[in-house]
């Protein structure tokens, strides 16, 4: 069985003799740890995402369709004033316990 050893960036098995020891640069020991990186993320993550898109919902709302936890309900009482003189439909509500400051 191969064992890295990172601390000497060498790789040591046994042969038929004695100890095979196998050595490289640091540039080639991180570009070989970086491709399996790589290469075990993309096989986790294409046998997980089907499993994931099964267990979530969509999170997209249709902001054009009002729900009831969407829908504002005043906590006190309050008052539709007109913003605009010429249209009546357009009015905001402000709450008729606010102090007089």
């Amino acid at each position: 069985m191969a064992v890295p050893n990172y601390t000497y960036l060498k790789l040591k098995m046994t042969g038929p003799n004695s100890v095979i020891t196998v050595g490289t640069t640091f540039s080639h020991a991180f570009t070989c740890d970086r491709e399996h990186y790589e290469l075990a993320t993309a096989i986790i993550n294409s046998s997980e995402l089907p499993w994931l898109e099964e267990l979530s919902t969509p999170a997209v709302l249709d902001c054009n369709k009002p729900t009831s936890s969407t829908t504002f309900h005043p906590l006190e009482e309050t008052k539709a004033v007109g913003i605009n003189p010429t249209n009546p439909t357009k009015t905001v509500r402000i709450g008729t316990q606010l102090s007089a400051k």
